[in-house]
This record gives C-alpha cells, sequence and structure tokens, in this order.
C-alpha cells in the first residue's frame, strides 16, 4: 500500500533532489516512484536514498580547474584562453612546402636523369660510380697531400700549427732540463697551410712584455753574430717558445697559402731576438738571452704542398652533383654528412697530429657516434625538410652551401673574436662584445621567425616544450657546483636544429648551415663535454691565484738578493695551501723551493726568520767565448709563483734586472 502523497511536499522534495535516477529510456520509470515517502527504502540496487552530506561533498572536493577558475580574475581567465589558442595556430594548420621557382630549369636535372637512366638499378650503379670517383680523387689528393715528400729518405713529422718546443711557466722543469736539447739536433718537418690564422689565446709572457691574439713568434732575421749565418735562412734565429710554422713563415722558409716541408736545427742559447715584420708577420723582440732557439736550414725545403683547395674542389663539386640529381632525402642527407665529415676530418680542419695514421684512426673513432646524432637529427628534422622536395638548385643553394659554410668553420665563423665566451676573453679581445651582442641578436630574431612558422603549422605547443627541457636542464647544469657550462658550437647545432623542421627557404639556410657547424665541431674537436672543470677551461689562463709579494733586499755588481716573504701560504680563493715558490728568469725556472726543506735552500736561509730569501748571480752569455760572440751583461727579467707540491699558480708580472744593475719593480697583476 502507498502513502499518502501530499502535492505541494512531493514538488518541494523534487526541487531539492540534487540527481535524478540513471534511466536508459523514459520508458523505465516507475509510474508509483513520486508516491514514495523520504523514508520509503530502496527499490533497486542502482538507486541510494539522498544523503544529507552530497553538497558537503561537492564543496570540499571541487576539481582542480575549478579552484583555479575560482582564482584567476576573469579578465586573466580570458587572456590565457586567448593565449591558448593563439599558441594552437590556425585550424586548420597550414604546412609549409617549396614551390620551384622556375621549374623547368630545377628539374631539368631529374628530367635528364628519367631519359638516361629510368630504372632504379641504373640509378643505383651511377650512384655507386659517383660515390667510387669521389673516393679515388679525393684520395689521391690526400696521399699527395700527406705522404709524397720525403727529405732524406725519412717521412718529415707533421706538425700543427701551434707546435712548439718550450711549454708555458715551469713546465719545460728546472733549467729547462725537460726540454732538452737545446742545440745539436734537427728535425724534418711538415706544416700545414693556413697557419697564420692560428693565435695563442692566452697571455704568453716574453720577458716583460706579454704576446697574445697573435701568432707567436719571437725573433726573426738579424744582423748579428749567431754563429749560424751559413747555415740557417736568412740568418733568421726564433726563441725555443715561438710556434714552429708561423715562424717557418715568417722566415720566408715556406708560404702560408700552401705549407710545405723542410728540417730545422737547434741553434743553442742566443740572445737579442730582434723583433720585424715578413710575410704577412709580426714578430715580437726580446733584448736578453733564451736557452733554446731554432733557425732553418738552407736548401733543406722539399717539394710538399697542403693539397687541401684541390681536396675541396674535389668534395664541392662530387656533393653538388649528388645533390642537383637526387631527390631521396636518405641518399642526399648521408652521401653529404659523409662527405663533409670526412673533408673536415681528413684535409680542412684535421686535428694536430703527427702522422696520417693517427688521423683516419681518430676520425673513424668519432664517425660512429656523430653519426647516431646525425641520425636522430635526419629523422625527427631533416627529413621533414627534405621529403617531396624538387627544388633541385634551391636545394643546392640554400641547403648545401650554408653546409659547406659551416663546415668549413676554420674559414668562417673562426674569424669572429668569440674564440672563447669567458668574462676575461671578452673584455681583452678587440671586437668580441660588439661580436657577441651581433651573434645573440642574430639568433634571436631567428628563433622568432621560426616560432611563428611552428605555430603557422600548429606544432608550437609541442616545440615550447622540447625547448623548455632544453632550458631547463642547461639552468640544471649551470647551478652544478664546481662546474661550469661550455656550449661548443657542436652543441649549439644539436640545440637549434630541432627549431628547423620545416619546408621553407630559411628553414633550409638554418638547417644546413647548422649540420655543418656540428660536423666541424666533432670531426675537428671531438665531443668535448657540456660541463668542464674551471681548471678544464682556463687551460693555459691566469687562475687568479695568490700572488708571492717580493722584494729586492741587495743588489750586487753581479747578483741580486730577494726577500720571497714566508711560506707556506693558504689561497682561500683556489682553496690551496702553496708549499713552495718558483722562480723565473727569463721565463726559465732556474729556483724551486719548498717550505721547510733546506735542500733546496742554498744560502742555508730555511725561512727561521719568517721569510725566505734567494740570491741570483747574473748569467753572462757566451762567457766561454770569444770576441763579438761573447755578449756583455744583458737585462735579466724575475718572475715569480707559488706552488702547491708540483703545481703552479700564477705568476707575477716581470720584474727587470737592467744591464747597468737597476731594479725595476714589476707591475701588478698575474702573468703565465
Amino acid at each position: 500500500m502507498s502513502a499518502p502523497h501530499d502535492e505541494e511536499t512531493g514538488n518541494a522534495w523534487e526541487h531539492e533532489r540534487p540527481f535524478e535516477p540513471y534511466r536508459d529510456v523514459p520508458s523505465d520509470a516507475d509510474e508509483n516512484e513520486s508516491t514514495l515517502a523520504d523514508d520509503a527504502p530502496l527499490r533497486s540496487s542502482q538507486q541510494r536514498p539522498l544523503a544529507e552530506f552530497d553538497d558537503l561533498v561537492r564543496q570540499f572536493n571541487p576539481r582542480w580547474q575549478d579552484k583555479w577558475t575560482e582564482r584567476v580574475s576573469p579578465r586573466l581567465q580570458n587572456a590565457w584562453a586567448a593565449t591558448v589558442k593563439w599558441v594552437k595556430g590556425p585550424q586548420p594548420p597550414r604546412t609549409y612546402t617549396i614551390n620551384p621557382i622556375l621549374p623547368s630549369i630545377q628539374h631539368a636535372p631529374l628530367a635528364l636523369l628519367d631519359h638516361y637512366a629510368p630504372k632504379k638499378i641504373q640509378r643505383f650503379w651511377l650512384l655507386i660510380a659517383l660515390y667510387a670517383c669521389w673516393l679515388f680523387a679525393f684520395s689521391i689528393v690526400l696521399w699527395q697531400s700527406a705522404f709524397s715528400a720525403q727529405i732524406d729518405g725519412k717521412m718529415p713529422i707533421r706538425l700543427g700549427c701551434a707546435a712548439r718546443y718550450w711549454n708555458e711557466g715551469n713546465l719545460c722543469g728546472l733549467n729547462g732540463d725537460l726540454c732538452r736539447p737545446f742545440a745539436n739536433a734537427s728535425l724534418a718537418f711538415r706544416c700545414p697551410a693556413d697557419c697564420l690564422a692560428t693565435e695563442i689565446l692566452n697571455p704568453h709572457a716574453v720577458g716583460d712584455k706579454e704576446v697574445v691574439y697573435k701568432p707567436l713568434v719571437v725573433g726573426g732575421p738579424t744582423d748579428r753574430q749567431t754563429g749560424f749565418e751559413e747555415e740557417v735562412v736568412n740568418n733568421a734565429i726564433y726563441r725555443g717558445d715561438s710556434f714552429i710554422c708561423a715562424s717557418a713563415v715568417h722566415a720566408g722558409f715556406i708560404d702560408d697559402t700552401q705549407g710545405g716541408c723542410g728540417v730545422l736545427t737547434l741553434t743553442g742559447e742566443q740572445s737579442s731576438f730582434t723583433k720585424s715584420k715578413h710575410h704577412g708577420v709580426k714578430s715580437t723582440g726580446f733584448d736578453s738571452y733564451f736557452p733554446h732557439s731554432f733557425g732553418f736550414l738552407k736548401d733543406s725545403r722539399a717539394t710538399c704542398k697542403d693539397l687541401r683547395w684541390p681536396a675541396l674542389a674535389i668534395t664541392v663539386f662530387f656533393t653538388t652533383v649528388l645533390s642537383l640529381f637526387t631527390t631521396d632525402p636518405a641518399v642526399f642527407f648521408w652521401s653529404i654528412f659523409t662527405a663533409l665529415f670526412f673533408h673536415v676530418a681528413l684535409a680542412s680542419d684535421p686535428p694536430s697530429l703527427t702522422n696520417y695514421y693517427s688521423l683516419l684512426s681518430i676520425a673513424f673513432g668519432r664517425f660512429l657516434p656523430a653519426g647516431f646524432c646525425a641520425w636522430v637529427t635526419y629523422k625527427y628534422t631533416v627529413k621533414r625538410s627534405l621529403t617531396d622536395l624538387t627544388a633541385q638548385f634551391e636545394k643546392t643553394i640554400l641547403w648545401l652551401g650554408p653546409a659547406w659554410v659551416g663546415a668549413l668553420n676554420n674559414y668562417t665563423f673562426d674569424k669572429l673574436p668569440l674564440q672563447r665566451l669567458t668574462p676575461h676573453d671578452l673584455n681583452a679581445q678587440p671586437g668580441a662584445i660588439p661580436a657577441l651582442i651581433a651573434v645573440v641578436l642574430s639568433i634571436f630574431f631567428i628563433a622568432l621567425g621560426q616560432a611563428w612558422s611552428f605555430r603557422v603549422e600548429g606544432r608550437m605547443p609541442r616545440y615550447l616544450l622540447i625547448y623548455t627541457i632544453f632550458v631547463l636542464a642547461l639552468l640544471l647544469m649551470v647551478a652544478m657546483p664546481g662546474l661550469s657550462l661550455r656550449i661548443h658550437h657542436y652543441i649549439l647545432a644539436l640545440l637549434l636544429l630541432p627549431g628547423t623542421s620545416f619546408q621553407n627557404r630559411p628553414s633550409l639556410i638554418y638547417q644546413g648551415l647548422l649540420l655543418g657547424l656540428f660536423v666541424n665541431g666533432i670531426a675537428r674537436w671531438g665531443f668535448d663535454s657540456i660541463l668542464q672543470t674551471p681548471t678544464e677551461l682556463l687551460e693555459g689562463a691566469q687562475k687568479g691565484t695568490l700572488l708571492p709579494a717580493i722584494s729586492v733586499l741587495g743588489i750586487g755588481a753581479s747578483n741580486i738578493t730577494f726577500n720571497l716573504g714566508p711560506l707556506p701560504r693558504w689561497d682561500k680563493k683556489v682553496q690551496a695551501t702553496f708549499d713552495g715558490i718558483s722562480v723565473l728568469v727569463n721565463d726559465v725556472e732556474r729556483f724551486r723551493g719548498y717550505a721547510g726543506d733546506r735542500n733546496y735552500w742554498p744560502d742555508g736561509n730555511d725561512g727561521a726568520g719568517g721569510n725566505y730569501t734567494w740570491t741570483w748571480t747574473r748569467h753572462r752569455v757566451g762567457s766561454d767565448l770569444e770576441g763579438d760572440r761573447a755578449d756583455a751583461s744583458l737585462p735579466e727579467y724575475f718572475r715569480f709563483g707559488y706552488m702547491a707540491g708540483s703545481q703552479v699558480g700564477d705568476f707575477t708580472k716581470a720584474g727587470k734586472w737592467d744591464a747597468d744593475g737597476t731594479w725595476v719593480n714589476m707591475k701588478k697583476g698575474p702573468s703565465r
């Protein structure tokens, strides 16, 4: 029996109900359901009585979107919605494609191929023949460039452009013993082309002067007697820390555009190295003596040339022909990538190794991991740009041309004064800051253009996520203690390449250029780490360590005594205890002493009085010789640096003990 039904009460209950029971169709409703009282039992297992806390549950468990909506103003919500809509781009998205300019001309190579080689097997053998021709011609030129010349029946040693005999600071050891012999020795050598482009990037001390951002050449042709007037070219004598190949160009012994081979001879201790400018090289003078020197033997020049330019012509011709006659993106990309890689690694910018067998080993060792990076780049970036692209001449000019510009980085972007992005280099190198600003602005505006292209194709959200991950990863690396972030140009190329995955003309230019930079970075330098210790980052540079406070205690007719100060010394900046001191005289280590060890102190001074002292007796060049070869007193240059065990910090700048006995104090600041 049904309970009495109050129409007014029933209507009010209906209005207060939070939901209606689920029904598949209207006919499923129970005719008597409206007559149930509020406390009637549940008729179906799919229904439940109204819970008095239902409204509270909804109130205290809202969705996060509802929370966000409640807290954000409608104006901001509308702005966010408009931004999201804009980022997603037009609907439907528009995909970029390149329609060839003058299609009849750009399709002519394809028509020629269709006429003479319509079948795939014919085109396959034509491609193999092209590969074989390039490999044969390139190998012949490389062989002539690397192995053709011999001197006295022996292969000359291959030198890098920065090769030299003498090391920085005190690395040659006490009295230079680790860099012997000083005389009575010769070397048959081979220099590559374009060595004048190699500059010393860290300040290098030559007496009280510093050489930086130029080829390191100290000395040159001289009118004074050297004892080798009849043996060496132009009586040109060079200090042992000079770049050998740049010195050979300065002496007129080899041509910088072609390189060359010959024999140098060590000429022992020499003095008064003259400065001069010859063959485009400006040398530095040094008015004192140095124990290690060299010159180039007359009539020893062999017929050998660095044939990098003929090799370049061959590879450019091969890659151009392949670009014009193929539309397959895989064949095009992998052929160009391989040719560029081995051309850079073996011809245009090879690593500084002493023989070509080692060079081949390094090249093949780097090619495999570089190939993996190239595969990822091709699959997710390059393939999209090159698929169905039939603008053969535009592809060759816009993609292949910039790829060569990037691969020949040592002749293109290396000319910018941005060798290293360290504060010291940016402040010291002329033009570095304007060049950096120009590069950053160029990348910024190019990135804006590429971002617009992503929006047009409807891919901006995905790539915003990718580059956000990149930025967060870089920031995480910056925050790592004890390590410094260094973005090499191959890393910069990998970071920017995903932003070129379009088939439009600007993207072809950027993509080819970045791939060339990647190839040059790996083929020449390898996979150098993106994170480096400060020591690795500043290798050869001034470290900013504590400098000795030196004073002169007394000057005699032929000796001078220095107060070296107390030892050991704690350096808070580098967190090291310096327990020793090194003294360079004319850039050669002449004394090394450690605290508490009397064996290092010939005067019997072990620092008992709080300070260590050291006395130097003036060296007279050629004192065992007679006549003009025996030099009168020459000025001597002194530099002092603390040592922690076998590790040396920065040296002071040079103080000068003049020939008349006058002492000139060193200027403030470090040297290396």
